[in-house]
Order: structure tokens, then sequence, then C-alpha cells
């Protein structure tokens, strides 16, 4: 972080960006692998699609595959959670983006 006479930072979790720009997301996690589970524990019986050991924007990963699905979620601890079964339609998509994908469970 570069240092300004005028600022008043004392503290900062906020990342520099290089002067190429931000990373995108592939380039970022190409090769990792995203564990793909179905889970209804602790839901009332409704299904989530959970994705995990993930690093980088997961935000803007969910929304992009909230969209795809057609399906609300949310980012917890690491993990990615969207309302419904489509890991299908996620590993594939997430597959196109360079991730290598595992199905955890049945």
């Amino acid at each position: 972080m570069k240092k300004n006479k005028n600022s008043n930072l004392v503290y900062s979790t906020h990342q520099e960006i290089s002067e190429t720009g931000p990373q995108d997301l592939t380039e970022v996690n190409s090769g990792k692998t995203a564990y793909i589970e179905r889970d209804r524990k602790k839901r009332r019986g409704k299904t989530v699609t959970v994705i995990s050991r993930l690093s980088g924007n997961l935000k803007e990963l969910q929304k992009e595959l909230q969209r795809e699905c057609g399906a609300g979620g949310s980012v917890k601890a690491n993990t990615i959670e969207i309302q419904g079964d489509h890991r299908d339609k996620i590993a594939g998509i997430l597959k196109e983006k360079g991730f290598k994908v595992k199905f955890i469970g049945g």
C-alpha cells in the first residue's frame, strides 16, 4: 500500500490492484478444484447446492451462479450456497471457467 502524507488510514484489509487491473476470476482459480455437494441438513427439508474450497471473489461467482440457475443463494464461510439441486448445471459452469469439479456425497 502506498503511503500518502494526507492519509489518516490506520489499518486496511484492502489489497492494492496491480497496474494491469484486477485479475479475472478464471485466472485466479484456474486449475483449482471445486467441491460440490447437495445438502438438506438443518434446512427443514429444503435442498441446497454447496460449493466449497474456493478462493477469490466468491460474491461475484455466487451472483453469476444464481443468475444461471435462476435461484437464490449466499456466501457463508468460504462456501457458496445456491438454493435447490443444481449440481450438474453448476459443474458445467465451473468447468467452463477452468475449475476441476468433484462431487461430494450421493
